[in-house]
């Protein structure tokens, strides 16, 4: 059998899903452009969607519910200077497309000289990151009703204590199609999925929780008993370490961050501040700094689109552009930020594949992928062993930062108080506070064990969500303020 190349064939798969059911071809697309580019605008696009998803979630042993189901729609954009015009509709049809393409091109004035000639068709260069498969369809319902009987099974026989397991199994299949004004088509297939453990242990009348999970754009099956294990194992351990906590301590010290997903600081108190809207505006902290140090030395973070399989990967981005490893500070000096193409072009700069929006019912907005810092020379070991006196956090829960300021507040889900680089008992109920930008100069001590998360983050920006993912290595960073209840 010939098989045809991965970004062809995945325009195939979006024609079938997109195009056909609907009797469009791409010459109906080039008459909707045709529309919008009858008055002055700087870009357009119109952007198709289909996504199929299915949930499950078990509790006390039992599924105690599925859902199923499908959106799909398009949304169409025009861009003049600074000003942007969108409207979308689940009705994919020619009528639906033509009105939409005349609404949003009154952003701009309609022009005399508008070109009648079509632009050469041009395919966006592309990724292969992931399979174009259907999770969904990548196990039956039995099997996937066995693999949450199998996670509570898993759980209760680690520990007596525990006495309540909640799983939840999330799949997703979206199929996009991009078509833009200057001839470019893009099409991605993308699947998701996510398994998330949340048990409950019970000791002496005390209750804690502890969660596990990860996922990433491969099918089901990846989830085998050695995965299964790994999640169940990081939720218990987590609810058993914390029915031992003790009130957290107050007051401005060294704090050593563990590896993985407590990058979610890095991303949220500096990721954030580098995508390019807020620079543009000038409302980031970071605004009109490149080239500038914003990080102590040693700190080199990127947002890395290209990674196989990972849950915040892209063979392309939401408007079309191929996904990149983007560096964004190198060894302590800022050198980027985050781009889409209206900003890009705003800027003056080459969008970076960060074009990216919830669905077809949102405009695109520059959006971070996997933000993740590199490792540095030090054993994770010497780093906490070097703590006289501090906090050792190794999980976190929520967050938030202001984008301006750059000042952060985050509650850490599982720490340790340490003394003399020994753990002393674990602690409950610490915050981290401080400056995004000024958190960056105070890093210390970088560790050799750089590890991404294992595939649960979702971000949120301007109401819209996207699946992302984050990672570092064990830091040290001086002088942070910790909220405690101690």
């Amino acid at each position: 059998m010939i098989s045809r190349e991965p970004t062809l064939e995945r325009l195939a798969i979006a024609r079938r899903c997109l195009l056909d059911p609907f009797g469009l071809d791409e010459s109906h697309l080039q008459r909707a452009l045709a529309e919008i580019r009858q008055h002055r605008v700087d870009d357009a696009d119109l952007y198709f969607q289909t996504t199929r998803s299915e949930g499950w979630s078990l509790e006390e042993g039992i599924v105690k519910s599925g859902s199923f189901s499908i959106d799909q729609g398009v949304g169409v954009r025009a861009v003049s200077g600074e000003k942007t015009a969108f409207a979308y509709s689940d009705d994919i049809s020619m009528a639906s497309l033509l009105d939409a393409a005349r609404t949003v091109r009154s952003i701009a004035a309609a022009s005399s000289s508008a070109s009648t000639r079509v632009p050469a068709r041009k395919v966006a260069p592309s990724r292969s990151l992931y399979a174009d498969l259907d999770p969904i369809l990548s196990l039956d319902s039995t099997a996937k009703v066995d693999l949450l009987g199998r996670v509570e099974a898993l759980a209760r026989a680690r520990d007596p204590r525990v006495v309540q397991v909640m799983a939840g199994l999330a799949s997703e299949h979206d199929v996009v199609l991009i078509a833009r004004a200057d001839g470019t088509l893009a099409a991605d297939v993308r699947p998701l999925v996510r398994l998330s453990v949340t048990v409950i242990a019970e000791h002496k009348g005390r209750r804690e929780m502890g969660s596990g999970g990860g996922g990433g754009r491969w099918g089901l099956e990846r989830f085998d008993d050695v995965l299964l294990r790994r999640y169940v194992d990081e939720a218990v351990d987590a609810a058993l370490t914390n029915l031992e906590a003790r009130p957290a301590p107050a007051g401005e010290m060294t704090v050593v961050l563990g590896p993985g997903w407590p990058g979610v600081l890095l991303h949220e108190a500096v990721g954030h501040g580098l995508e390019g809207d807020f620079n543009r505006k000038g409302s980031s902290a970071f605004s009109g700094r490149i080239g500038q140090r914003v990080a102590a030395p040693g700190v080199t973070v990127l947002d890395d689109g290209t990674l196989a399989d990972r849950r915040g990967s892209l063979n392309v981005d939401d408007e079309g552009c191929a996904s990149q490893r983007n560096v964004l500070i190198e060894d302590g000096i800022l050198r980027g930020y985050i781009q889409d193409a209206m900003n890009a072009r705003l800027m003056g700069v080459k969008p970076t594949g960060n074009g990216r929006r919830e669905s077809y019912a949102h405009l695109p907005m520059p959006r971070m992928t996997n933000t993740y810092m590199l490792g540095g020379e030090h054993d994770p070991q010497e780093i906490v062993a070097s703590l006289r006196k501090g906090l050792y956090a190794t999980n976190f829960g929520g967050g938030q930062v202001d984008i301006t300021s750059g000042k952060f507040v985050f509650s850490t889900s599982q720490a340790w108080w340490v003394e003399n680089g020994k753990l002393q008992y674990p602690v409950k109920g610490a915050t981290l506070v401080g400056n995004g930008p000024d958190v960056l100069t105070r890093v210390s001590m970088i560790g050799n064990d750089m590890g991404l998360d294992s595939g649960v983050g979702t971000c949120g920006k301007e109401g819209q969500s996207v699946p992302v993912g984050v990672g570092q290595p064990t830091l040290r960073i001086e002088g942070l303020t910790v909220g405690g209840t101690a």
